[in-house]
């Protein structure tokens, strides 16, 4: 085929299309076609979301997955709360000086032993003792001073007998050293008479003497009481001693009645009158008002017994003012005996000592840190807990504590659940102390774990928590005893049927199940995993939360095989 030339083109070129009419031409059919590739691209998009979400949505469901069974049984579940803190021993004590001085003995070592009361350090204490010794001596003078003034307000007989007279009677106002009443020992009478002083001297106390009253020549018997050591001489230059007679008084002899005696046949030389064994006259020690009147005349009174008391503001001014003097000197003996003993240092506590800061030698001040004790009878911690977990703690729970440093568990108990919290950011805690009586190789300072059994089922039928469905079912298979109570508006996998429950105390694997199986029960249970999707072409899926795991093939096919 022969083209014919446009005019003025070269012969045997053909002449290129202007550039501008092959742009304009392109750009003239995008424009007219662009309202209609738009809605194609929307379309497009669409269409793809629309099977990528079908294929997703296929992609969740589950292989039917293979069950793990297991025999119900019985066995022991707690529920914990854990918290942290810092082990202490029962008790310390700081032991410090309230003196000054020369330590004299150290009777401790870091580690020892030691019981309440045992001696740790004496310190010179030469001025506290001589202290001591003028503290005592003023309170003896003082307690000797009251006691005599508070005495006088009572008038006292100093002999056994009768009152014989009574000279002032109550209301009589008394002076100091008044006479006011006589008092007789008439038990007895006692006669004195002379013999010849050579046979005198072979008298001796106790010797039989023979009285011969005169007037009636009565014969009594009498006793040698007393016989003078030193002769006199009597009428007609005879040298004589005086020898004392006591006789006992049926109530017949008097002051009046004179009489002889003879001892061991030796005459007396003179006759002379009875006189009572004892007759005090009775004085008061201070003025005043005679108050009361103990012993009327007549009446008898015993030695050092009160006959009469006297009253009155002055004397019992005086007396007051010696009860002062005499409670200020024995606080002045207190307080010397307080400061001598803090010379003499004592363990407070039966404990350990831990740590020793002077020992013999040594100079120690006022106020230092002698030594600390620690009593190891326990240990004990303190943690805190959160408010909303608080009410859930009570005294004598058991505690399991632990610690990093130390093998092993260790029983405790809750011994105080404290009433103050303390609020941090919002946050309110409680302090909780936990008790530790055998803590074998835990130490104070270390820190330790302590597990709280805050609810406990013992001898419980449990099963594993991930065996409980739905919160309160359990698939048992269809020959357990307890599948005869199945719920038959639930569709079990073969083999199985779901058995409603009740549950209990549960921890970090089994639950307490308190009603809906009993022992001789198969349960069955998924354990946690995943199960391989391969075969679908949609990757795998986690069975404990039903998610997709890995890329979806590009093949969508059934999920379930032979389907």
């Amino acid at each position: 085929m022969t083209w014919k030339k446009k005019k003025d083109e070269p012969a045997g070129q053909s002449a290129p299309a202007p550039a501008a009419a092959r742009a304009g031409f392109s750009l003239g059919k995008l424009k007219k076609h662009l309202k209609w590739i738009i809605p194609l691209v929307v379309v497009a998009a669409l269409v793809t979301a629309v099977v990528v979400n079908r294929v997703n949505e296929a992609s969740k469901v589950v292989v039917a997955p293979e069950y793990t069974q297991a025999a119900v049984n019985r066995r022991t579940i707690s529920q914990t709360m854990g918290a942290t803190g810092t082990l202490n021993p029962a008790h310390s004590y700081t032991v410090k000086t309230l003196v000054s001085g020369e330590i004299l003995s150290c009777s401790i070592e870091e580690g020892q032993e030691v019981t309440a009361g045992e001696q740790l350090y004496q310190i010179e204490n030469s001025d506290a003792s001589a202290n001591v010794e003028q503290a005592q001596i003023n309170l003896e003078q003082a307690q000797r001073n009251y006691d005599t003034i508070a005495d006088y307000r009572y008038v006292r007989s100093p002999v056994a007998g009768t009152v014989y007279t009574l000279k002032v009677k109550v209301g009589d106002e008394v002076t100091s050293g008044q006479e006011v009443a006589v008092v007789q020992d008439a038990s007895q009478m006692v006669l004195q008479l002379t013999f010849p002083a050579a046979d005198a001297a072979r008298f001796s106390v106790g010797q039989a003497a023979q009285i011969t009253l005169d007037g009636t020549f009565e014969v009594l018997n009498g006793t040698v009481t007393d016989v003078s050591g030193s002769d006199i001489l009597s009428t007609g230059n005879v040298l004589v001693r005086n020898v004392t007679i006591t006789t006992p008084n049926a109530g017949a002899l008097n002051t009046t009645q004179s009489a002889t005696a003879t001892i061991n046949g030796i005459s007396s030389t003179n006759s002379a009158t009875f006189n009572y064994r004892e007759q005090r006259t009775l004085v008061t020690s201070t003025a005043g008002t005679v108050a009361s009147i103990y012993v009327g005349e007549g009446g008898q009174v015993d030695a050092n017994g009160i006959v009469m008391e006297l009253s009155g503001d002055n004397l019992e001014e005086t007396i007051q003012s010696a009860y002062e003097t005499l409670r200020s000197r024995e606080i002045s003996m207190r307080n010397a005996q307080e400061t001598l003993g803090n010379y003499t240092i004592t363990a407070p506590i039966n404990g350990t000592v831990i740590q020793r800061n002077y020992q013999q030698g040594e100079n120690a001040e006022s106020g230092k840190d002698l030594c600390i004790i620690y009593d190891m009878s326990y240990l004990e911690m303190t943690i805190n807990v959160d408010e909303l977990d608080i009410n859930q703690v009570t005294v004598g729970q058991d505690v399991t504590v632990t610690a990093d440093s130390v093998d092993g568990t260790f029983k405790g108990v809750v011994t105080r659940v404290s009433m103050v919290g303390t609020t941090n950011n919002g946050t309110t805690t409680y302090p909780v102390t936990v008790q530790v009586d055998d803590y074998g190789t835990l130490r104070p300072g270390m820190n330790a774990n302590a597990q709280i059994v805050v609810e406990q089922a013992t001898n419980a039928i449990a099963v594993p928590n991930a065996a409980i469905e739905r919160g309160d079912y359990v698939l048992v298979t269809t020959d357990s005893p307890s599948a005869a109570n199945a719920d038959t508006s639930m569709t079990a996998p073969d083999g199985y049927v779901y058995v409603s429950v009740e549950t209990g105390v549960s921890d970090d694997d089994y639950t307490e199940i308190t009603s809906g199986l009993q022992e001789g029960d198969i349960i069955g249970y998924v354990v946690g995993g995943t199960t391989n999707y391969s075969d679908y072409g949609i990757g795998s899926t986690d069975i404990s939360t039903g998610e997709l795991v890995g890329a979806i093939a590009p093949a969508v096919g059934p999920l379930r095989k032979g389907v």
